[in-house]
Parts: C-alpha cells; sequence; structure tokens
C-alpha cells in the first residue's frame, strides 16, 4: 500500500466527546517510606496534557488540520488549564462547563520514566444533551468530519441524533466506542473498538477468520460502514462490506507506553478522510501514526513532520534517488527538524576520488546534501559527442550509494538554476577554480538568504582526463 502526506491544512475535523485532563508528577526516589513499603517521590515538576477527547483534538491539530472540540467540564483550575493548552495548540474547544462536579483528571505520579501510581479524579457528568446537540448541528457545516470520542464518562449521551444530523449533512461519522451497547453507535461511517472491546460484544476470537466473521456480522447488525479493530502487537483488522478484510502489521519497534494510542489511530483517520484519502490509506496512515505514539511516554500528540519522516521511511524516500514532488516533502520534513540542506550539481560521469572527496567536503558544510545531475541530452550539449560515459540512472544510482548524498535528482536544463528557485537549499557549493560570483544560480541563493561556498579541486582527478587515458589504451 503506498502512502502519502495529505493536505491536513485544508481537512476540518470535529471532536464530541469525554475530555479530560492527564496530569503528571515528575520526581525522583531515593528512599522508602517510614510509614509503609512505598517509594517516596520528591515531586520537582507538574506537567498538564489533554486527554481523552481533548488529546484526539490535539492531534489532530498537531497533524495541521483545523480541529474544534466539544465537551464537558467543571467549572474549576482543570478545565481552565484544558482550555489554554488546546487554545495555545490551535484547538477551538466548546466547553460545557458544569458547576459542582470536577473535571475529569487523571493524576499519574511518575519517577525515572516509570508511572508508580495513578489516581482518577471523576465523577460521571450531568451533561444537557440538547444543549450539546445544538452546539454540534452549529458547527457540523464547516467540518468534512464527526469523530465521537466516547471514554464513557457521560458527555456523551445522544449518540444517534449526533450521527443522524451528521448523516443529514453527508458527514463521515468516526467512533472510539466503550461499553457494551454498541447499538448506540448504530449508522456510524466507522467504529475503532481494540480487541477486548470488540470481543465483549462479540465474544471471543480464536483466529482472524472467527474476528472477521464476527466482525462483519457485526456492521450488519449495526448497519455500520466500516469497522476498524486494533489489534496491539498483532496490528490492525479493517473490515468493510463487500470487500476483503485488510490485516495490517503493528509497525512500532520498540514499546514504551500504549497510553493514548487510540487516541491517536481515531485522530489520524478521521484527518486523514477529511483530507481525501480512501479508507485503505488512512488506516494505514493511523498504523503508522500509533507507531510512533507508543514509542513515547505518556499522552503525546503525532506531529505532521514526524508523520512526513515516518512515511518517508515507508516509502524509501528518507533517502536515495527522488523526483522532485518527493524531495519537496523531504526538504520540508528536515526543515521541520532544523536541519540544513545542501545543493551542489554536476555531471559525475565516470565517479572518481575527487568527486569522493568534494561530495564529502561538500556534506560537511550542512546536515542533508542535495546532488543534482545533469540527464544525459544535457551531458551531450555541454560535453560533446560521445558523453555521457554513463546514463542518468547508473550515475545517480553509484552517487544514491556514497555515505555523503542523502537525496539525488535529475535536471534537464545546462543549468540548475530552476531547480534552486524551487528547492531553496541553505547552502549552494561548486567545486573547481571558480570565484563566488561566477557560480551559477549563486544570485538565486544569495536573494532568499542562501550561502554560496566554493570548495577547492582535488589535484590529478578529472573525467576527461580518465576518459582520454581510456582511449589512448
Amino acid at each position: 500500500m503506498k502512502l502519502s502526506m495529505p493536505r491536513f491544512d485544508q481537512a476540518p475535523v470535529l471532536v464530541v466527546g469525554d475530555v479530560m485532563l492527564d496530569r503528571y508528577w515528575h520526581g525522583g526516589t531515593s528512599r522508602i517510606s517510614p510509614e509503609a513499603p512505598v517509594p517516596v517521590v520528591k515531586v520537582e515538576q507538574i506537567e498538564d496534557r489533554p486527554g481523552g477527547a481533548a488529546n484526539v483534538a490535539l492531534n489532530i491539530a498537531a497533524l495541521g488540520a483545523p480541529a474544534l472540540l466539544i465537551g464537558v467540564t467543571g467549572q474549576d483550575e482543570a478545565a481552565d488549564s484544558l482550555t489554554n493548552s488546546l487554545k495555545a495548540a490551535g484547538v477551538r474547544s466548546i466547553f460545557q462547563r458544569i458547576a459542582h462536579q470536577p473535571t475529569i483528571v487523571k493524576l499519574r505520579v511518575m519517577s525515572r520514566h516509570q508511572q508508580l501510581l495513578r489516581i482518577d479524579f471523576e465523577e460521571p457528568f450531568a451533561t444537557d444533551p440538547l444543549s450539546l446537540g445544538a452546539e454540534v448541528d452549529a458547527l457540523l457545516d464547516g467540518v468534512k468530519v464527526l469523530v465521537l470520542s466516547d471514554y464513557g464518562k457521560g458527555a456523551l449521551k445522544n449518540h444517534q441524533s449526533l450521527i443522524q444530523a451528521a448523516r443529514a449533512k453527508g458527514i463521515p461519522v468516526l467512533a472510539d466506542p466503550k461499553g457494551k451497547d454498541f447499538s448506540i453507535y448504530r449508522g456510524a461511517s466507522l467504529i475503532t473498538p481494540n480487541l477486548s472491546e470488540f470481543e465483549a460484544i462479540v465474544g471471543r476470537c480464536a483466529d482472524e477468520t472467527e474476528l472477521v466473521a464476527k466482525g462483519c456480522q457485526l456492521m450488519r447488525e449495526l448497519e455500520l460502514g466500516a469497522l476498524l479493530v486494533t489489534r496491539g502487537e498483532h496490528g490492525m483488522t479493517l473490515l468493510r462490506s463487500e470487500h476483503p478484510a485488510l490485516h495490517l502489521p503493528a509497525r512500532a519497534r520498540e514499546v514504551f507506553d500504549v497510553t493514548g494510542a487510540g487516541d491517536t489511530v481515531i485522530s489520524t483517520l478521521a484527518a486523514a478522510i477529511a483530507a481525501g484519502e480512501e479508507l485503505p490509506q488512512a488506516v494505514g496512515l493511523a498504523n503508522l501514526a500509533a507507531s510512533i505514539v507508543v514509542g513515547k511516554l505518556g499522552t503525546a500528540a503525532i506531529s505532521a513532520p514526524e508523520l512526513r519522516r515516518a512515511i518517508q521511511r515507508e516509502e524509501g524516500s528518507e533517502r536515495g534517488v527522488l523526483g522532485l514532488e518527493q524531495l519537496l516533502l523531504a526538504i520540508d520534513d528536515a526543515r521541520a527538524h532544523n536541519e540544513k540542506i545542501v545543493f551542489t550539481n554536476g555531471c559525475f560521469d565516470i565517479l572518481h576520488a575527487g568527486h569522493v572527496t568534494y561530495l564529502e567536503q561538500a556534506r560537511a558544510q550542512g546536515d542533508r546534501l542535495i546532488v543534482a545531475v545533469n540527464d544525459d541530452a544535457s551531458v551531450s550539449r555541454l560535453k560533446g559527442p560521445g558523453r555521457p560515459i554513463n546514463s542518468v540512472d547508473r550515475r545517480m544510482a553509484v552517487l544514491a550509494g556514497l555515505g555523503a548524498v542523502d537525496w539525488v535528482i535529475s535536471f534537464p536544463e545546462a543549468t540548475p538554476e530552476n531547480l534552486l528557485s524551487q528547492l531553496k537549499p541553505d547552502v549552494l557549493v561548486k567545486g573547481g577554480d571558480y570565484g563566488i560570483d561566477q557560480v551559477v544560480g549563486a544570485e538565486i541563493v544569495r536573494a532568499y538568504g542562501g550561502t554560496v561556498k566554493v570548495l577547492g579541486l582535488v589535484e590529478n582527478s578529472s573525467t576527461t582526463a580518465i576518459v582520454e587515458k581510456i582511449r589512448k589504451n
């Protein structure tokens, strides 16, 4: 399955559900309490993160998609902390604040990256479903997907009216279900239970065949558009009517903390579908995002640069020969990680020691090196009949194999000025006996604030000399 980075900036999503505050107390432990056989934690840092439906909205915003959130809180300091954190992340949040009830807080005591204790502060909310439904109706026209993030805490009491309101406007509804009655999600476009939640409804599944059969039956009973069962280390299974089951393996290299992984899955799914991705591709992106988040500590969001880099690894575009569109995405990702981009160009017809030394020196000017290679026709125009000796695909393959080179791209013109205008590298490097003002493209690079450098020649290294020696022999 080929994955690509969607246009998340054009994919507004509305999240409705149970918001909560994930609070972390961090500190060191050096002794056991004399009062009980438990470690004493000296709290040195307090950290608040949006959790539950708020974490779903935060993940959507982190991907670069417009995120709207409707939920229920108390009238307290925890609600203020949630509001401030979400606003800072660009999430538009509307909370139904209920007096004399606490905002749900999950307090975790951490030491040396280990969770020692969790304390929950919560009571089921006396939500006003009519008021919440009216808030949803007022926002539906401006979004492309509705997410029901249900933790069973009382914010969602009118699932069916919300689903029907969205369906009447042609808006897909994604639900992260809870409880033992999935009939409240009837008519949803997609629900995303984990395996234990799924088996609590349909019974234990001995194997994938039984899982698929019971899943298809559940879809028919509840008139679901699709069903995605997340299965931990066994990956995910996507079921759709009139399509074969799609089983995706888990991609996590190391699982550190599964907190919030389900939020990451549904948020990535929602944003991808809102951006126009087909469901299998959206599920593939969600699977990839989940593999990133389980390697983080606590509730965490996946950023667009992190997902883009993971896609590049999947598609083999983290290094090597790229097309222009792939290269532009790779450069965007590198800049998001504060990496300096270096650019050089040439024919590189017969690669020799001088080239290798020069490219190593060029790479030392920054973090990523782009080598732009003249195609065969432009080499022939520049060097004359009989050149190039090696075709452009072979020249690029050899360059891509060098440790100093990150990305290789070809160009048809005599000069790389068109590429420079599009790629905008931080540093333009040339080797040879040039003055800086003689470097082709120097004015383009300087105009946007880039740097131009000329590196020296390596003595007794020349493609032309090698060609002449071969001819004489």
